[in-house]
């Protein structure tokens, strides 16, 4: 079993972690309705890489 020879202090341990903060979630714009949604994700009309894909509310 491993066994550590120093004990790394907070500061060190910190130092070790900087980079795992969040970051903001990629963001793609609709070529059709010009929204902002995620990546990979249906925007809030219903829309999908520029086709309709969902029947919304507003769609009636």
């Amino acid at each position: 079993m491993a066994v550590q020879q120093n004990k790394k202090s907070s500061s060190k341990r910190g130092m070790h972690r900087a980079h795992d903060s969040l970051t903001t979630p990629p963001t793609a714009i609709e070529p059709n309705t010009g929204e902002l949604h995620l990546r990979h994700h249906i925007s809030p009309n219903g829309f999908y890489r520029g086709r309709k894909v969902l029947k919304t509310k507003n769609d009636e």
